[in-house]
């Protein structure tokens, strides 16, 4: 019986519950910040609509004049203004008056004796307006608040919210994206191939569905875990599917998004990322391409206390060692370059799992390849095992290309359906390159490339520790004039000696046809000797196969090291240094002079076969077996394929002579025969 999922109605940072609206008594964090605005800009609103009331102002003596006719109704006396409003009756005829009116007097004026006498004398309402001080003073104060207000809501505000980031703005502030289930439903049903990675991850699963299941017994969950793996093979997908089958919360950031211009940055979103991936737990925090900042430090030009790359790594390291026993956040990373990673990053407490996320194998390709071709139209004839067959050392991400690549390409051709000549295509294209077969090719060089590719079909067919043969094109495609294909029948985990040797003459067959066919060669073989030379190097110096030199290994691990790291000294001597090189050149030697004599002997199959991609220009392998056995083959050849599409594009115009005379109509042309 499973345990029931205690996640659901977790609440997140702001104590809100999926479902539910904000919890009652709780404000936003500038509540204050926003009433305190809004009552400046209504203090300031009634200021200037005091200011802005429409009156006259009018000299004393005019004051004086309609106290003594007695159009005054009320007077208001301040300190140094006297304000009043004038009777009904008073204002017919004055046109350019308004009722009220204001005159304004030296201050202390308005408490001398003799005015009070005029206004008791007049017999007209007034009275003193005693101000009050702490009101004048707040008013006087009031433009200027208002302008601070201001520019701290402008200004001041945006630098307030960059967290560790000072004056900097948000750089101190994680550039992480967070994902929920709602927004990601990536599950293990989308995840295939990398089934040893999967269950590997399923104890992750379980603690951050139910934590107290491991705190039981004491046991400490893995902090870290990191995902190596070549890129395209699904470390980040796999990432995703853990996130989804727990139901937490995903933080996901590269490596690159913590470095940063300024010294001190990263660090500072490293921080802020940890404190709110506590706040969101159980969650998952996912760093991508990890080694962009934690290679081995020290180990750069400017290695340091004060390299921002440095005081990056130093944060994460922190933050995971203080990781509480109770706290359920899980630290997922993924890198393809685990061998320059810092050694106090991988060390148990931290990053405790390292689970190798490998290439598929043929099981695994073929369940990739039938995940993405759920979402595409197949035709019943598409044959997914051949196709996993013939895509060794592919990864997850070429596979999914491939899908797509032939998805576009039946739609541009008008199909209701991939084919299998379409999943073909779309492998070639994301391995070698889109075939151009609109590129005009020189004869001359069309049948050294005819050749070439020949000499290589038929090697790879005479021998017998090669993979079997797919296919040979002189089409161009890439960077290649032309191209042989084979379809190996399982993954090599190993190779054997035998194998390497015929691999070797399999790309010496295009040199040494050129030389024998040609009487001449070309630079067509620069892709091939460098095959052959990487292949034989490691034959020699890593995979112990020299009688001479024996089971010792000569390589040197020089691959990531930075500014002659771990490149000391070498770790052979001089003379033994001519002996490899005359192994490898023993073993090129030996190849070039087996298939140059192999290619002699079947002159005639070699022939075949350049005469037959001449005129068709693909062969596969069976086409290949029928040529070297002498049949013949009947599909069209390229010339029969041109002429059929240049009918389709001109039609030939047929006459009314050509045709019977009962087909003819002569004013409305040509009637349909009856049935």
């Amino acid at each position: 019986m499973t345990e029931p999922n205690q996640n659901n109605n977790r609440p997140d940072k702001n104590g809100q519950r999926p479902g539910q609206g904000p919890p009652a008594g709780r404000y936003p964090k500038n509540a204050f910040s926003i009433l305190v605005f809004i009552t400046i800009a209504m203090m300031a609103f009634l200021l200037l609509s005091n200011d802005m009331k429409n009156s006259t102002e009018i000299k004393l003596s005019e004051f004086f004049s309609r106290l003594d006719n007695g159009e005054v109704e009320n007077v208001i006396v301040k300190d140094n203004l006297i304000e009043g409003r004038m009777k009904s009756d008073a204002m017919e005829g004055k046109d350019n008056q308004t009722e009220t009116f204001k005159v304004i007097i030296q201050p202390g004026t308005g408490r001398e004796a003799w005015l009070v006498e005029k206004l008791e004398k007049s017999g007209v309402n007034w009275e003193h307006d005693t101000p009050n001080t702490f009101v004048t003073i707040l008013l006087s104060f009031l433009p200027w608040l208002l302008f601070f207000g201001i520019l701290y809501f402008l200004i001041f505000r945006q630098f307030r919210g960059a967290g560790g980031g000072g004056m900097l703005g948000n750089f101190g502030r994680s550039r992480h994206k967070l994902s929920t289930k709602d927004q990601s439903n990536v599950t293990f049903d989308q995840v295939a191939g990398i089934e040893e990675a999967k269950d590997e991850v399923t104890e992750i699963i379980q603690f951050l569905r139910n934590p107290k299941k491991f705190q039981r017994l004491g046991g400490r969950v893995p902090r870290g875990v990191l995902l190596v793996g070549e890129p395209g093979c699904g470390k980040t997908l796999l990432a995703k599917a853990i996130a989804g089958e727990a139901d937490v919360p995903f933080f996901s950031i590269s490596g690159s998004d913590f470095v940063e211009m300024f010294v001190g940055v990263g660090a500072s979103r490293v921080r802020d990322l940890f404190k709110q991936a506590k706040e969101n737990s159980p969650c998952i925090i996912f760093l991508d391409e990890i080694d962009a900042v934690g290679r081995k430090r020290g180990s750069g030009i400017a290695g340091g206390g004060n390299d921002e790359r440095e005081q990056t790594l130093n944060a994460i390291l922190v933050e995971m060692d203080g990781f509480g026993s109770n706290d359920q956040v899980i630290v997922i990373a993924a890198t393809n370059r685990a061998d320059v990673l810092d050694h106090a990053l991988t060390r148990p407490g931290r990053f405790d799992r390292q689970i190798f996320v490998p290439l598929p194998d043929v099981k695994g390709r073929l369940e990739i390849l039938k995940v993405h071709a759920k979402k595409i139209k197949m035709s019943p004839e598409v044959d997914l095992k051949r196709m996993a067959r013939g895509t060794p050392m592919f990864s997850g991400a070429d596979l999914e290309a491939i899908i797509n690549e032939a998805a576009l390409a039946a739609t541009m051709a008008g199909k209701e359906h991939v084919e299998m000549g379409d999943l073909e295509e779309a492998r070639d294209k994301v391995r070698w390159g889109r075939a151009r077969r609109s590129r005009e090719v020189d004869e001359k060089e069309r049948e050294i490339t005819a050749y070439h590719e020949a000499g290589h079909a038929l090697v790879q067919e005479l021998l017998e520790n090669t993979d079997p043969l797919h296919k040979v094109s002189i089409i161009p495609r890439g960077g290649m004039g032309g191209a042989t294909f084979s379809l190996p029948e399982k993954d090599r985990t190993m190779y054997s000696k035998k194998y390497c040797l015929d691999y070797i003459r399999v790309c010496f067959g295009g040199r040494v046809a050129e030389e024998l066919f040609c009487d001449d060669i070309s630079s067509g073989a620069q892709g091939d000797i460098q095959q052959a030379t990487e292949l034989a190097r490691k034959m020699v110096m890593e995979w112990g196969m020299s009688d001479r030199l024996g089971f010792i290994r000569y390589g040197t691990d020089n691959q990531g090291m930075w500014y002659g790291e771990g490149m000391a000294g070498g770790e052979f001597s001089d003379r033994t240094s001519e002996t490899i090189d005359s192994e490898i050149r023993g073993i090129m030697d030996q190849a070039y002079t087996d298939v140059k004599q192999l290619l002699q002997t079947n002159k005639q199959q070699m022939e075949d076969i350049t005469q037959a991609l001449i005129k068709y220009e693909t062969l596969d392998g069976e086409e290949v077996k029928q040529v070297i056995a002498g049949k013949k083959l009947t599909k069209p050849s390229v010339l029969d394929l041109l002429e059929v599409e240049k009918n389709k594009k001109n039609p030939p115009e047929s006459s009314a002579q050509d045709k019977p005379e009962e087909d003819v109509d002569p004013g409305f042309g040509t009637v349909p025969k009856p049935a």
